[in-house]
Parts: structure tokens; sequence; C-alpha cells
């Protein structure tokens, strides 16, 4: 049977409304379709030119982050819009669907609390810039460079490479390492009977020094704050000092600070504090069976000998 036969065979009353309403249906597709992709161009556009005029990087971070966010949203609204256009065309009442949603809504509620969190976690995250991609940050104890930041969930990708997704429910405090400035904390331990006033004088000298560095003084932000003898550790004291850094640059400051201190320790005879090691050797008056004899004394001093 040819086409046109088989036309002649269907009653034109009912399949052409049905030729219309699938028209339509792909008109509106490609409608919603369109609309988004131009509303996101539009927000991407409108993200880069406020970049461009900003000469904060925390802003630029930030304006990213929402850009982001909002082309998110606009794909939602889009295609919830789009959705009841298209049910409607096919002649489904969405009155009754909307008078039913509340009772299956309250259904649902019960079992989507962490998922109207997240979203609404999310939201006043962005809102209060707490988080933006690019940032370390601890959250729900786990450590890492944020990835990613959407209404839904924080990506992190920790030191060894792992991604973690961590739900914005499960973020109750958040510790930003990257955000202005940071501190690098130095803590140096020297033995008890060190000349402690000789070991901080030396401090100062190489921290300043190291404030003047070719390479790390241009990340440091200000001179070196000392703080003295901070606390006794163990056979020992710890003596502190810090730098102001740039974001992220307080774990390099802080390695390259720390070899070079323990090269001026080495070169002027300071010692760590040392460990005693008590070892039970027999006694010169003791026979084979006599009481063993202790001779303690300290791992520092072993090394020295």
């Amino acid at each position: 049977m040819q086409w046109n036969d088989w036309l002649q065979h269907l009653d034109p009353e009912v399949w052409l409304p049905w030729a219309g309403s699938a028209l339509r249906i792909l008109g509106i597709l490609l409608a919603a379709w369109i609309f988004a992709g131009i509303m996101q161009r539009a927000i991407g556009a409108f993200r880069e030119r406020a970049a461009a005029r900003m000469t904060d990087a925390n802003a630029r971070q930030r304006a990213e982050t929402l850009g982001r966010a909002a082309r998110y949203v606009i794909a939602v609204l889009v295609g919830g819009i789009a959705l009841m256009l298209v049910l409607a065309e096919l002649r489904i009442s969405l009155a009754p669907i909307l008078g039913a949603s509340g009772v299956i809504g309250l259904a649902i509620g019960f079992g989507s609390q962490s998922l109207v969190k997240d979203y609404f976690s999310g939201l006043f995250i962005l809102l209060e810039d707490q988080i933006r991609k690019g940032d370390v940050v601890r959250v729900a104890t786990l450590d890492g460079l944020v990835e990613d930041v959407t209404l839904r969930h924080v990506r992190l990708r920790d030191y060894d490479g792992n991604v973690h997704f961590i739900p914005n429910n499960l973020i109750t405090t958040v510790t930003n390492m990257s955000r202005n400035f940071a501190y690098a904390v130095i803590d140096l331990p020297v033995a008890f009977d060190a000349d402690v006033d000789r070991a901080l004088a030396l401090l100062r000298t190489r921290a300043e020094a190291f404030c003047q560095d070719e390479d790390f003084g241009a990340r440091i932000l200000a001179p070196v704050e000392m703080v003295g003898v901070d606390r006794w550790e163990g056979r020992g004291v710890v003596i502190r000092c810090r730098f102001k850094v740039l974001p992220l640059e307080q774990w390099n400051v802080k390695r390259e600070f720390l070899r070079r201190m323990q090269l001026a320790f080495v070169s002027e005879g300071f010692n760590l504090p040392g460990e005693e090691i008590t070892l039970r050797t027999p006694g010169p008056s003791a026979g084979p069976s006599g009481p063993p004899e202790d001779a303690t004394f300290s791992a520092r001093a072993a090394r020295q000998a």
C-alpha cells in the first residue's frame, strides 16, 4: 500500500490535531532550549565583563561562583515551565496534579528533608560568600581545594588527589584557609640547656633576612611577629614566630623557613630536645644472676659522642 493510500484511510479530524500538538510541543522544547541558551550566555557575558572590571581576585572568584549558580537556576526554571506547557499541550490537566502535589509533596518532604536542607544551605553559602571555587577549606572534617560549589554540594579535592562530594546540609562550620591573607606559624623546639636568648636572636635575624629574600619576600605581607618561648614540650622548649603571607602561601613559606632554620641551628650548634633511654646491663659487682644496673643517658648525648 502506497503512502497516499494509507493516508486516505485515516480520518483527518483525528490525526491533524495530534500532528498540530506534536509540532507545538516541538516548538515549545525548541524555544525553551534557545531561551535557556540565550540566558546562560547572557549571564556568562555579564560575569566576564564584571570580572574584567574587578581588580580583586577574590571578587572575581565570587562572581564566577554566583554566575554558575545563576545558570543552574535558569536551567531549572525554564525546564519546569517547558514541562508544564508540554503537559497542557497533551491535554493533561494540571489542576489535579497541582491539587495532589500538596499531599504528595508532604509525603515526599519527609523523605527529602536533607535535599531541601542542601538547597537552602547552598543558597546561604553562596549569598554569604563563605566558599568560592579555588579556595582551600575545611568542611565536614575534610580539607581540600574547592573545585565546584553548587546549591546541592561542594566538591573538594584533597592533597592525595581524592575527590569528595559534600552535601551542603552537612556543612555546619567552614574554615577557609585562603581568604585575603594567612599566617605561617613557625614552632622551633630547642633543648632545655640551650641558650634561649641566643636562639631567639638567631631566629629574628634569619626571619628578617627571609623577609628580604628574592623569591619568598614577595609572598610575605608584613614583618615577622616574634612570640618568644611559647611552651614547654617534652624535654625542651618551643619558640614561636609567624609570618603574614599571601593566601595559600603559608605552607610554602613555613617549609622553606624551617629548612633554613634547621641549617642555621646545625651551624650554630643548637640541639633539639633529647630523649632519655634506659639500658639495663650487668653491673661490675654482679654475678651472672645478680641484679642489673641502670645506665641512663640522652640520645642527644649519644649522637654527639
